[in-house]
C-alpha cells in the first residue's frame, strides 16, 4: 500500500554576513531554485541572517508555504525548514558542547548549535524532518572540536529515536560536517539505524573541482572534494521507505553568472514509502530498495529483507550483506560496528577529559603568575609620560587573569559536565545493548 513519495532536499547555503562572497545574488538564485516546484521538503543550514530567512521564505511560499526557522545562541542556530506540507510542531534541542565561546574565528558557539525537527503532517501521515549542522572540521590534523563533534552525532541519534513516536518516516538532512570515514558519521548512523540515502563513494557535496568557492588549498588537500551534507532515513513500524533517487540537482554555477550556488552542493533524495500490510508481514519478505544514478552511470541497489515465515514460529530472514559497486557489508555486523564505534568514542571522551584537566591547571597557573605581575606593577611607579600605558597595561593583565579563572573555572566545568553527559549516555547503550538488542 503506497502511502506517499517525497522530494528531500538539504543544502548549506553559506550565508554568513559580510564573509560569504556573493551572499545576495546567490540567494535569490537558491531562492529561484527552491520555488520551482520540485522539491516537498527542504532543509537548509547557515541561514545565519535573519532577514535571509525572511527573503527566503517570501520567496518561496507559492511553492513551499509552510516554513519555520530554529532560533538559538547569539546568531540564531541557521536552520531553516521549508515543506510543501502543514508543519503542526517543531522542537529544538540545543548540544551540550559547541565548541568554544573565545574562538571567535570559528564562531559555532555563537550560533547555539542543536537539532531541529519539524513535524510535518503530509497526506495524512506524520514524517519527523530533523535539520542539523554539526561542529565544522577547522583542522584535519589537529581536530580539537573532534570529541565535541562526536557528543553532539550520539545526541542527535537519542533525540531521533526519542521523538519519532508515531511518525511513518524519519529523516535528518543536513551538514553533518562528516565524511562516511569519521567516527562522528558512524556513531550517528549505528546508534540510530537510519540509512544513508547515498550507497555510492562517487558523490562529493564540499570542496567540489567544480565549485567556483573552492580552493586551491582545499583541492590540493582533497582533489576529489569531501561528502559531508546527508540525507538519512529511517521507517517507521511497519513501513518500507525506497530510495527511488539520489543526486546533486543543482547545475555547478547560476544561470548567467561565473559563481555556484553556495560553498556546499544540494543533496536530494526521492523517497517512496508503502505499508506492509499484515498479510504480508505474515507470510511475505517485504524490501526496502535503495536505487541510484551516479556519474560514472554506475547503480547500486540494496535490499533489506523483513518478515516471517507462515507457519507461526518467528523466521525473520535477512539477507547475509548488503552489495553495491562491488562492494559489501554484513548487516549482522551492524551491532558489532556499533560496539566499536562507541569504544572509539568514549576513548576520544577520556582523553577530552585528561586534557580539561591539563587545562584547568594551566589556566589557574597562568592566573597566579599574573596575579604575581599585576602586585608588581601596582607597587611600581611608573616613570614620568608612562602612567597611561602603566595604566593600560594593568586592565590588560587583570582582564587577561579574569578570562584565565573563567576559562579554569566555569568553563572548564561547564564543558567536563557536557563530555561526561555524553560519555555516561554512551557508556549505556554500550553495557545494554547487545542484552536488549531489540529495543536499540
Amino acid at each position: 500500500m503506497l502511502l506517499l513519495e517525497l522530494n528531500i532536499l538539504t543544502l548549506n547555503i553559506w550565508g554568513i554576513p559580510y564573509v560569504s562572497s556573493d551572499r545576495g545574488p546567490r540567494i535569490d538564485a537558491i531562492c529561484k531554485e527552491l520555488g520551482s516546484g520540485k522539491y516537498d521538503i527542504v532543509s537548509l543550514q547557515e541561514v545565519w541572517a535573519q532577514q535571509d530567512s525572511l527573503r527566503i521564505q517570501k520567496a518561496t511560499e507559492a511553492a513551499l508555504p509552510y516554513a519555520h526557522y530554529f532560533h538559538s545562541g547569539v546568531m540564531g542556530a541557521g536552520l531553516l525548514v521549508l515543506s510543501k506540507y502543514p508543519i503542526l510542531g517543531t522542537l529544538f534541542h540545543a548540544w551540550s558542547v559547541n565548541g568554544y565561546f573565545h574562538r571567535i574565528q570559528h564562531a559555532d558557539w555563537f550560533g547555539g548549535k542543536g537539532v531541529g525537527l519539524c513535524r510535518i503532517l503530509v497526506d495524512g501521515q506524520m514524517v519527523h524532518l530533523y535539520n542539523a549542522h554539526l561542529h565544522a572540521e577547522y583542522d584535519n590534523a589537529n581536530d580539537e572540536y573532534k570529541t565535541h563533534r562526536v557528543i553532539q552525532a550520539f545526541d542527535t541519534a537519542q533525540f531521533i529515536e526519542a521523538t519519532r513516536g508515531n511518525s511513518v518516516l524519519q529523516i535528518l538532512a543536513g551538514d553533518l560536517n562528516a565524511q562516511p570515514q569519521d567516527i562522528s558519521y558512524k556513531v550517528l548512523l549505528y546508534t540510530s539505524k537510519m540509512l544513508d540515502s547515498c550507497a555510492s563513494d562517487t558523490f562529493r557535496t564540499n570542496e567540489c573541482e567544480h565549485n567556483s568557492y573552492t580552493s586551491a588549498r582545499a583541492l590540493a588537500r582533497n582533489p576529489r572534494g569531501i561528502r559531508i551534507d546527508h540525507i538519512f532515513v529511517r521507517g517507521g513500524d511497519q513501513v518500507n521507505a525506497e530510495i527511488l533517487e539520489y543526486q546533486l540537482p543543482f547545475p555547478e554555477r547560476v544561470p548567467g553568472e561565473k559563481f555556484s550556488f553556495s560553498d556546499h552542493e544540494a543533496v536530494l533524495a526521492k523517497l517512496k514509502l508503502t505499508r506492509i500490510s499484515p498479510a504480508t508481514s505474515d507470510a511475505e519478505v517485504a524490501t526496502i530498495d535503495v536505487n541510484l544514478t551516479v556519474d560514472d552511470n554506475e547503480s547500486c541497489a540494496v535490499q533489506q529483507q523483513q518478515g516471517a515465515g507462515g507457519d507461526g514460529k518467528d523466521q525473520r530472514q535477512f539477507p547475509e550483506e548488503i552489495t553495491c559497486n562491488g562492494s559489501s557489508t554484513s548487516l549482522h555486523s551492524l551491532p558489532a560496528a556499533r560496539t566499536a564505534a562507541l569504544h572509539e568514542a568514549l576513548a576520544l571522551c577520556d582523553a577530552s577529559l585528561l586534557q580539561l584537566n591539563t587545562d584547568r591547571i594551566l589556566y589557574y597557573s597562568a592566573a597566579t603568575f599574573l596575579f604575581v605581575l599585576l602586585v608588581l606593577l601596582v607597587e611600581f611607579t611608573a616613570p614620568v609620560g608612562m602612567r597611561t600605558m602603566f595604566l593600560l597595561l594593568k586592565f590588560i593583565v587583570f582582564g587577561v587573569i579574569l578570562f584565565c579563572v573563567f576559562m579554569a573555572s566555569i568553563w572548564n566545568y561547564m564543558e567536563r559536565n557536557g563530555v561526561l553527559q555524553g560519555k555516561k549516555s554512551m557508556e549505556v547503550m554500550l553495557h545494554h545493548a547487545q542484552k536488549y538488542e531489540y529495543f536499540y
